[in-house]
């Protein structure tokens, strides 16, 4: 994180969900870990905001408690803006989509109880009430940004279309969604077929397709996935048609968790005039120093033609 920081000084950094392997802490000492995590954010004296993710969910360790640990710190971001006390440019919106298990809630078995891997309804009608109230008070369109750490089904059907010019990016990992392993009757069964996928992100897909002005959505969770794509059309199977959202995976930035590609940041580059034709530049920053997957997030992503990204790789000795 330190080398990607130093070549981008960024105005905010963005803390996309996994932040700790909950399962591997202990409830005493599972937060922690937030401060080596922050610590290059801290010592260079820039702001951040994170969403959580599913080893963020977990029996010894929970997003509220990472939640508070990062608020101790003055660079935190993360919080609820108040509709009436500003008019704002742009709007950065950070949603949680669980999974992992819910905190110090055993079954009856003594084990840890699973919780929902999707934006919850309430969330869902939180935003878009939220987001409505910032519209009409500006009485105009607001461009937006939204970031959440598992991606929503949308991604699964994008996958299929993706090109190594037109959608840059490494693309060696199926997509891991929103919902999936969860069967329609609320429950977890990762070995059922039928399970597969629960459709429970319906709601939260239908909400950002509705949003105008929502530029992209940004996540994590597959960690082998590094592309862009232009959600326009309909997810098959739901009746959900998006109009031009961009969708983006990260990169892998940690040195925890699996798989051994070269560590690196997305930056997200926005500019006053783009913005007003709802238009963000974006590409990867590597740990290196390179850059790859640079690519313009227009209405013509999706056919413009970009340099392939190479799948590089590098391993602790």
């Amino acid at each position: 994180m330190a080398d990607v920081l130093d070549k981008d000084r960024p105005d905010l950094v963005v803390l996309n969900g996994d932040l700790i392997t909950g399962e591997v802490t202990l409830k005493d000492n599972s937060t922690d870990y937030i401060d080596p995590l922050v610590a290059p954010l801290v010592e260079r004296n820039l702001t951040w905001a994170s969403t959580y993710g599913n080893h963020d969910h977990t029996f010894s360790l929970s997003a509220e408690n990472i939640f508070n640990r990062e608020h101790e710190y003055v660079g935190a971001r993360t919080q609820r803006m108040d509709t009436t006390a500003c008019d704002p440019e742009l709007l950065l919106w950070f949603f949680d989509s669980r999974g992992g298990a819910y905190y110090q809630r055993p079954t009856a078995a003594g084990a840890p109880t699973p919780q929902p891997n999707w934006v919850d309804t309430t969330v869902v009608e939180w935003f878009q009430g939220t987001n409505a109230a910032f519209v009409q008070r500006a009485g105009r369109v607001i461009p937006s940004l939204a970031f959440v750490h598992i991606p929503p089904n949308a991604t699964s059907h994008a996958q299929r279309r993706i090109h190594p010019n037109r959608n840059p990016g490494i693309d060696l990992e199926q997509v891991s969604q929103q919902s999936q392993g969860w069967c329609a009757n609320g429950t977890q069964d990762w070995d059922n077929p039928r399970c597969r996928y629960g459709g429970f992100d319906v709601p939260f897909m239908k909400a950002l397709a509705s949003t105008p002005g929502l530029m992209g959505l940004f996540y994590g969770h597959d960690h082998a996935n590094t592309w862009c794509y232009r959600w326009d059309g309909e997810v098959p199977g739901t009746g959900i048609v998006a109009r031009g959202i961009n969708l983006c995976y990260g990169q892998h930035t940690g040195y925890g968790g699996y798989g051994d590609f070269i560590r690196g940041g997305r930056e997200i580059v926005l500019d006053e005039e783009r913005l007003k034709r709802f238009e963000v530049d974006t590409y990867m920053r590597l740990e290196d120093g390179r850059t790859v997957g640079a690519v313009s997030l227009n209405a013509t992503f999706n056919q413009d033609w970009y340099p392939a990204t190479p799948n590089d790789q590098t391993k602790l000795e």
